[in-house]
């Protein structure tokens, strides 16, 4: 896989609205400019919107086309340097005739986000791109009041310097609190609530190495089967990333995602599973149920997995290389970047 240049001081980095327009939505757009000023003030990076990334819900429904445009085009411009995406949606899929993966593989620059760009980090897999699951725009990088520190030093660690042996750590807080997205609110802030689990291993046990690959499993269903969509050969040796969006799917509609997964030999190949926190803890236990119940019913009572992870829509939330060689010691809950997500600009 290749590994994008980490960002230094003074780097321009693009912003891409892949899936929903929410970012260009006029009661929305100060969202933007809050994440803008932070980028800038707190990092020191240049920040640009791609020429469609704010046009709105309606435009960017309408025009994939042009999504995938801004996509690529950021891409091609040698002086972007890395690649925010604004927020998911459940949109993205339609992007994917206009992707050229030969693009990516010979400009490869850092490339984030989450939830339904989940889409997005298979397309940088095919590539062979190294991909960073983490941040949006919307929703961390433009948190009112401040950005969470977990989530800072996420960025920090593993975007703008060598992240060999980065131990992912249990955050210490999270939060189910929701402040309504309106410019009046932005002097409130989420109220924190101590983590109470740490990471839970839900069975299994010893130490694996291997690249993550995976996302948000809500997602799935729209690109199983497309040429993205990795050949259980390709699945061989992973450990597979999941995790569950705010809509909060059911214990039932989980354990159908996971069974089509089992069905499809993936179970059989991989060498363990990474689960992140169910946002606000809704199902938190049922799910722990689900995960048992279906790897038992594919044999595979001794496939590890570590759940309660603090990425994608668990808030708050660090960041995941997708690509690179980590380890995670299930007998200790830890997880070990074994090279670094990024090489030297």
């Amino acid at each position: 896989m290749i590994r994008p240049k980490r960002l230094k001081k003074g780097d321009k980095i693009a912003v891409v609205s892949l899936s929903s327009g929410l970012l260009g939505e006029k009661n929305l757009i100060h969202k933007y400019h809050i994440a803008k000023e932070r980028l800038e003030n707190d990092f020191s990076l240049e920040v640009v919107a791609m020429p469609h990334a704010l046009k709105g819900i309606d435009y960017i429904y309408k025009h994939p086309e042009d999504r995938a445009k801004d996509l690529m085009d950021a891409f091609r411009d040698d002086s972007i340097k890395a690649i925010f995406c604004a927020i998911g949606g459940d949109d993205t899929i339609r992007i994917l005739p206009y992707i050229d993966y030969e693009i990516i593989r010979k400009n490869p620059k850092i490339f984030m986000g989450y939830s339904d760009s989940t889409v997005n980090h298979f397309m940088m897999n095919k590539a062979g791109l190294v991909s960073f699951y983490g941040p949006s725009i919307m929703c961390e990088i433009g948190e009112y009041v401040k950005m969470f520190d977990y989530t800072k030093n996420a960025i920090e660690s593993i975007l703008f310097n060598d992240s060999t042996g980065y131990n992912v750590l249990s955050s210490e807080y999270w939060t189910n609190d929701f402040v309504p997205w309106s410019e009046e609110n932005k002097k409130l802030e989420k109220k924190l609530l101590k983590e109470g689990h740490g990471y839970e291993v839900l069975q299994g046990s010893g130490i694996v190495t291997g690249q993550l690959l995976g996302g948000c499993i809500d997602v799935f269903s729209m690109f199983i089967g497309t040429e993205i969509w990795p050949t259980k050969n390709e699945w061989k040796d992973k450990i597979l990333l999941l995790e569950t969006s705010e809509d909060h799917i059911k214990p039932n509609e989980l354990l159908c995602c996971l069974r089509n997964l089992g069905a499809q030999g993936i179970f059989d190949v991989i060498q363990g599973i990474i689960v992140g926190k169910p946002q606000g803890e809704i199902y938190y236990e049922e799910y722990k149920d689900v995960y048992k119940k279906v790897l038992g019913e594919f044999n595979h009572t001794d496939l590890p997995v570590l759940y309660n992870v603090n990425i994608g829509h668990s808030f708050v939330i660090g960041i995941l290389p997708l690509g690179i060689d980590v380890t995670v010691d299930f007998t200790n809950k830890k997880i070990i970047f074994e090279e670094s997500s990024t090489i030297e600009a």
